[in-house]
């Protein structure tokens, strides 16, 4: 009986093979981060003084934070620069994820995924500057002016830096909104009408997503709230010009 041959290039990786490679872009990634957090940890204290200068901006005097727990003068710089450290690495964690599913993808799915990937990091970035130069001062402010006289506003650090990294992935995820719309619509799972039409459902769960992860003072949620509205708002107008077609509907070649 003849042997029965696979076409090149349709020839599929046995499921240890898959393993493998995926142990193998694992690794790669936690080395990257690794690396990375290495090369940072002679800049701890910097890292810190940077995060922490939207509050010691508003703090009276020469006001600092306190360290409650014995061990956070060290663990929150170190909890910091883990997160700094991972926000570097993503792009090199992102190629390897790249990598491993490509082999697998048609080209149109491709051409979709990798600019897809890049645009989401870079509005994550967005939504994490925003946060920093422009949310924290007016939380912060609000918070200090509105504390009693009798109250000295000196926050403890890991209950501060915990804080700030909620706020960041909160705002972080909220400027994935666009990325989000124009999934849909170029996947055809959702009407570019239909998402026009959802529109007063998005601004409502919009201050309700505010209200729940973020303090509660209306600074903050009005803060939240507004760029999800803003952004919904730009992923349509992005989504006007493409064309609707459905990218991932029908199989081609590889």
């Amino acid at each position: 009986m003849s042997e029965t041959r696979m076409p090149e290039g349709d020839a599929r990786l046995g499921l240890l093979e898959h393993l493998l490679e995926l142990r193998r872009r694992v690794i790669r990634a936690v080395l990257a981060l690794v690396a990375v957090t290495v090369c940072l940890l002679p800049f701890m204290e910097p890292i810190f003084e940077f995060f922490s200068r939207p509050l010691l901006a508003i703090l009276p005097g020469d006001g600092k934070m306190l360290a409650i727990g014995v061990i956070s003068p060290v663990m929150v710089p170190l909890k910091l620069t883990l997160f700094v450290a991972l926000i570097l690495a993503l792009p090199f964690i992102f190629y390897q994820i790249w990598s491993f599913v490509a082999p697998g993808l048609y080209r149109r799915e491709k051409r979709l995924l990798l600019p897809a990937i890049t645009f989401s990091f870079l509005l994550f970035l967005l939504g994490v500057a925003y946060c920093y130069f422009i949310v924290f001062g007016l939380i912060f402010s609000f918070i200090a002016g509105y504390a009693p006289e009798s109250v000295q506003f000196a926050p403890d650090i890991d209950a501060y830096i915990g804080f700030i990294l909620r706020m960041f992935l909160a705002f972080g995820l909220t400027f994935e909104v666009p990325a989000v719309v124009l999934f849909v619509h170029l996947t055809g799972l959702v009407s570019l009408d239909r998402l026009v039409s959802l529109r007063r459902y998005v601004i409502a769960l919009a201050f309700v997503l505010a209200a729940i992860v973020t303090p509660p003072d209306v600074v903050s949620q009005f803060m939240l709230a507004l760029p999800i509205i803003v952004l919904y708002e730009l992923g349509l107008g992005l989504a006007r010009l493409l064309m609707p077609r459905r990218v991932l509907a029908e199989p081609e070649p590889r």
